[in-house]
């Protein structure tokens, strides 16, 4: 019986097409697109975020609520008689860390938004029931301090062992469509799914009023470009780690993907330097490049228990420290003075804190204090939100100190009568500023 009345709340219907993955695990799936009807259209509405930036058509999420059952019914007939024309995605470049290295992000039109969202959610259905535990990135439940944690546990478990510590060149750029397609296939055999996904990695992108049909890729933005990324590494990475490399091992092999930012931590240097040899191997296969400057192997012991090196003029190994979702880890002294496994927050990521803070002070410094205080507070909050994790209270006290440092140079320059220490604490007793007094336990 088809599913597709709208009398079936949406929850149960996705839950009935992950059993029908679970029950056909190695069959791929031909009949799922029958799912997206109208009441599927109305919750894929729901679950998009409506204060994104326009697409190529101008029009905001307001101008398409206020036809938004006419308009859902046109997209959902032009989806199923295969007349849905993918716009192309407006490029847009926002700052990547320190430097002026950017990152492209495409911002797809409204509707196209709503249909994305919609194919995601059948494919998500469908690939929760095959993604391993090793991936963190872009999936329910799931989110990157889970990842931090579990690297945090079995790093200290070990004692620590070999990182290798994986960067993949502008992979959302370089994501072979063909390849996509054809690890896709192993799955999805709809071929209205199929074509709409099609459409969309071929739709092209517009750039400073310049139209281009790149022939790889799938932009950054794109509602359902994080699902695809996560199939095609979950292919690529994370089942060739578990099925051919970890089983071939001599000691423990541990891999922690949250989307293309990664690291695997081995016990045993000769597994790590077996694995970083054959890596970018792996990766050509499907398309991919490592970095070479930013993927390396390197010694993450713990310090107690490093050895001298082969060559003993070299004396003993170093534990190095390598970066993780804009954390550092490194190896510390606990307030019991055992060694521990520490975050802290990355040089780069805490310098653009510190930079976006004093560009957005300079920029309001004329709004009422109520309002700068309102909004210093949010950022801090939401910094202390993703950052406060153990052994990083003191890089929080420091953003802090230097937002609030910031937030007086602004007040003080905004009149030539300047404001004084004294009169800034008062001001603080006022309006303060939010302190970092939680701090998450792992």
């Amino acid at each position: 019986m088809e599913e597709t009345s709208g009398l079936v709340p949406i929850s149960t219907r996705l839950k009935r097409i992950a059993g029908l993955a679970r029950q056909l695990r190695e069959q791929p799936l031909t009949t799922l697109a029958h799912h997206i009807d109208l009441e599927w259209l109305r919750e894929a509405h729901r679950r998009t975020r409506k204060d994104g930036a326009m697409g190529v058509d101008g029009q905001s999420a307001d101008d398409y609520a206020a036809h938004l059952e006419d308009n859902l019914r046109s997209l959902l007939e032009r989806a199923k008689s295969g007349t849905y024309r993918a716009p192309p995605v407006r490029r847009v470049h926002i700052p990547k860390g320190s430097g002026s290295e950017t990152r492209p992000i495409g911002i797809p039109t409204f509707e196209d938004k709503v249909l994305q969202r919609a194919v995601a959610m059948v494919l998500e259905a469908v690939y929760e029931e095959e993604f391993l535990d090793c991936s963190y990135g872009f999936r329910p439940g799931r989110s990157a301090q889970q990842a931090l944690d579990e690297l945090h546990r079995e790093a200290t478990r070990m004692a620590g062992g070999w990182v290798i510590e994986i960067d993949i060149r502008k992979y959302f750029d370089s994501i072979d469509h063909e390849r996509l397609g054809e690890v896709l296939c192993r799955r999805i055999r709809d071929g209205a799914i199929l074509r709409l996904i099609g459409k969309w990695l071929n739709a092209g992108v517009l750039e400073n009023g310049s139209l281009k049909y790149p022939d790889a890729g799938s932009p950054q933005g794109g509602v359902v470009s994080p699902i695809l990324a996560n199939v095609l590494l979950h292919e690529v990475f994370d089942v060739w780690f578990a099925r051919e490399v970890r089983p071939r091992m001599r000691g423990q092999a541990h891999l922690m993907r949250y989307a293309d930012d990664a690291v695997m931590l081995f016990e045993y240097e000769e597994d790590a330097r077996r694995v970083m040899a054959v890596l970018p191997k792996r990766f050509s296969k499907y398309g991919l490049t490592l970095h070479p400057d930013k993927t390396w192997l390197l010694p993450f012991k713990r310090p107690d228990r490093m050895t001298r090196r082969r060559d003993a003029d070299e004396g003993p190994y170093k534990p190095a420290t390598f970066d993780f979702l804009g954390f550092t880890i490194h190896w510390g002294k606990s307030l019991a003075g055992k060694w521990a496994v520490k975050t802290r927050t990355a040089s780069d990521r805490f310098q653009r804190a510190l930079r976006g803070t004093s560009q957005w002070c300079k920029a309001h410094r004329h709004e009422p204090l109520e309002r700068q205080q309102y909004v210093l507070n949010l950022k801090l909050r939401g910094h202390y939100g993703y950052y406060g994790r153990p052994g990083n209270r003191a890089r929080l006290w420091t953003l802090l100190h230097w937002a609030t440092r910031v937030w007086w140079r602004w007040l003080h320059r905004r009149s030539q009568r300047g404001l004084s220490w004294a009169a800034m604490n008062r001001l603080l007793k006022r309006y303060p500023l939010l302190k970092p007094t939680a701090v998450r336990i792992v």
